[in-house]
């Protein structure tokens, strides 16, 4: 083997280059464990914490309710809590 082809590591650099993996890693965990969880973010089903008219998240079948009806709760579709009197895309009726 060729000494200038040759590449030598310092042990330094190398623990360098795996703390900055692991940052970068720990920043996208967000969207990853959101789809980790089948489920879609916030952004991508352009949720917002408003109504839409009539519209809204307590009467929407996806919905899954907080303690109270007018805690936070979760979406079957949508990733992170959810406000009652929200609205996104998946919205769909309770039937």
């Amino acid at each position: 083997m060729n000494d200038q082809n040759h590449r030598h590591f310092s042990r330094r650099a190398v623990l360098k280059g795996a703390a900055v993996l692991a940052a970068v890693a720990a920043a996208t965990t967000g969207p990853t464990r959101a789809l980790a969880q089948g489920k879609a973010t916030k952004a991508s089903m352009q949720y917002r914490d408003s109504p839409n008219g009539k519209q809204e998240c307590s009467n929407c079948m996806q919905f899954i309710p907080g303690k109270t009806p007018q805690a936070k709760g979760t979406c079957k579709v949508v990733a992170g809590e959810i406000s009652p009197k929200g609205w996104c895309i998946a919205y769909a009726p309770k039937g």
